[in-house]
């Protein structure tokens, strides 16, 4: 869009009349042709870095993203505005995918989202020479970080692919990275020496961070949200979890709802729907769920589990309290959480026999001969895997991560598995279909209304929304668009029922399978300090929790945040101990009783003298006679 401004794009197309801090700084490096870092904040705006000088620039932008819920959102978002986007992810094959590729090339996308995978493989490599890349952004940079806390070998592929279009500029964006990962992210995407680096402060002066050692965890949860009123978030380490907590609030008058990755991607809108619009006040969830979501007025993020590492830790709690008033992210953990903090890291890290064995089990399990596979999708039978090798179910699902790692196969997230729709033919071959066949003509007319693009793009739909304006149950009109699949009057793809699992790679003998033993130690060693780094910020007894944090990603910092647990615990023990002297000094004078004493300190709380008083009697410094006096023991003068 030339001669634009980014301040008109961004009041044309977000609404906005002014930047947040450092994103028009931000912006003009990257529309100048500089590799740029950025580290900002959940909730800090950092998409907008990326998407203004995409539309300022000619051609098209990359963007390289780790989640498929996160990137549909993006490009759903993009499309409501007016801006043309699309996203390649890894279920996307076939004339689907060859649509998305020509409409790139053509000059007809301004931003295309990619799941790292993709960048290996050789059929995009060909299509992505022939586009007009005018820049390359890079979502959830800390992933292309071995030092990062959700490293992803496919992130490296980034730096391969720059070598077709060396002078085009990347930016890389990230909301928690230490020194050492920013550091890491720079030399793993080939930053050039103009590179700029901007980061924001992670202080969050409004967000109080509590951290409370509780065996009744429920009780404390439900005073919390009583106490501090409004919506929040409440995460919980499994999915069982999220139903049983959620059904403990509404049992306790607090209206709540839950969500987690396992369920269909229906249930999660409505949950999440119902949360946003504020018809339920909790949302009860493992970590799948907060990713690019804007709620400004969250109150409080609760953890009922410890997470794995602070950086994930920062990211869920900093969902609180984004529109600046006053928010709590506690947590909240007993003797047992601390024991299963370190059961994890260990259930994390199988042995490389152990994963060599579920590869092969796999492999066997699909009936996959040595040599062949590639590309090959399946129904994942987590369940039968299970019960057919006799595999702990979390064993099995860590496995897999490191056969993800190495480019074996891939798990996609069940966000790919919806219902689409693409019309092949032109308009007038349409009509001419809709007057031989008058019986499918009003539900496609039902369908150009309802979703736009079905001529050039593969479009989600919903066959019970169709259902529904069409007075018909779903099976008719699922029955309906696979008679006009047949006819090739269009293309139906309808949605997959259970979770995926792809093979990414021929399959190789399993003896063959190399995992580095320098790499999967230095993995498990950077997760064990992840992992220790956690244990030590949840039992502090001192300093401050926001200044903890801070230091953690390499920001210093000198000033207490005065509202953290920590921080609010030393007030109180600091107040105790003035109280302490003032009694000490109005004793040294004569002896007093109780009363007495209180009318000698008129502006402090009865009951906190009273306590003092006891706490100086029982470590022996104040005696007490018979007719009740308070008196300096001797020994004392």
């Amino acid at each position: 869009m030339p001669n634009k401004k980014p301040i008109e794009l961004l009041k044309k197309y977000w609404g906005y009349d002014a930047f947040r801090p450092l994103q028009e700084e931000i912006i003009e490096s990257v529309s100048q042709g500089n590799d740029t870092l950025v580290l900002m904040p959940t909730g800090g705006g950092k998409s907008i870095c990326y998407q203004i000088p995409a539309l300022l620039k000619d051609g098209l932008c990359l963007v390289v993203s780790p989640l498929i819920s996160l990137m549909k959102d993006q490009v759903q978002q993009l499309r409501e505005r007016g801006i043309k986007a699309a996203c390649l992810v890894s279920g996307t094959r076939g004339i689907e995918q060859e649509i998305i590729f020509n409409n790139c090339i053509h000059g007809n996308i301004k931003l295309l989202y990619v799941s790292p995978e993709r960048l290996r493989q050789r059929v995009f490599i060909e299509h992505f020479r022939q586009m007009n890349i005018s820049m390359i952004a890079v979502d959830e940079a800390h992933c292309i970080s071995q030092w990062g806390y959700d490293f992803r070998p496919s992130y490296l592929e980034i730096a391969r692919i720059r070598v077709y279009f060396p002078p085009v500029p990347i930016i890389a964006l990230t909301a928690t990275a230490t020194k050492e990962v920013v550091a890491d992210i720079q030399k793993q995407l080939l930053f050039r020496p103009q590179s700029r680096l901007y980061q924001t402060t992670f202080r969050r002066d409004n967000l109080s961070y509590m951290v409370f050692h509780e065996m009744d965890k429920e009780g404390r949860m439900l005073r919390v949200i009583r106490k501090t009123g409004g919506c929040g978030i409440v995460y919980v380490r499994n999915r069982r979890r999220t139903r049983e907590v959620a059904e403990l609030l509404t049992h306790n008058g607090i209206t709540a709802a839950y969500y987690h990755a396992g369920l269909e991607p229906k249930e999660r809108d409505v949950a999440q729907g119902r949360w946003m619009k504020g018809e339920v006040s909790v949302i009860v969830a493992t970590n799948a769920f907060g990713m690019g979501i804007d709620k400004p007025d969250v109150r409080y993020v609760i953890h009922m589990d410890i997470p794995s590492s602070v950086e994930a830790y920062f990211q869920e709690a900093g969902r609180a309290g984004r529109d600046g008033k006053k928010s709590y992210a506690v947590m909240l953990y007993n003797d047992a959480d601390l024991d299963g903090l370190q059961q994890n890291f260990e259930q994390s890290f199988p042995s490389r026999q152990k994963i060599a064995n579920i590869y092969r089990a796999i492999c066997n399990y699909y009936q996959l001969p040595i040599g062949a596979g590639e590309n090959c999708q399946f129904d994942f039978d987590l369940e039968g895997l299970c019960n057919t090798y006799h595999f702990n179910v979390l064993e099995l699902f860590n496995a897999t991560r490191f056969l993800e790692r190495e480019g074996l196969l891939l798990l996609p997230e069940r966000e790919e598995s919806e219902s689409k729709v693409y019309v092949p033919i032109s308009r007038e071959e349409l009509y001419r279909y809709q007057l031989d066949q008058p019986k499918y003509s009003d539900l496609l007319l039902l369908m150009l209304r309802l979703y736009g693009g079905l001529f050039t793009d593969f479009t989600p739909i919903s066959e019970r929304l169709l259902a529904r304006r069409m007075y018909m149950d779903v099976e008719q009109i699922t029955n309906m668009l696979l008679h006009m699949d047949a006819q090739k009057v269009i293309i139906y793809q309808p949605k997959k029922k259970k979770p995926q699992i792809i093979f990414v790679s021929p399959r190789i003998d399993a003896k063959d399978l190399y995992l580095s033993e320098s790499n999967y130690a230095m993995l498990k060693e950077h997760a064990d300090q992840r992992k220790e780094a956690m244990r030590e910020y949840v039992t502090a007894q001192e300093g401050c929790r926001s200044r903890l944090l801070l230091n953690y990603f390499g920001e210093k910092s000198t000033d207490a945040c005065g509202i953290c647990d920590l921080c609010i615990t030393q007030k109180s023990r600091t107040k105790s101990l003035s109280l302490e002297k003032q009694i000490m000094e109005e004793l040294k004078i004569k002896p007093l009783r109780c009363d007495q004493l209180l009318e000698q300190l008129p502006e402090v709380d009865e009951e906190k003298v009273k306590n003092v008083l006891r706490q100086l009697v029982d470590e022996g410094f104040v005696a007490i006679d018979e007719s009740l006096q308070f008196a300096i023991k001797s020994s004392q003068r």
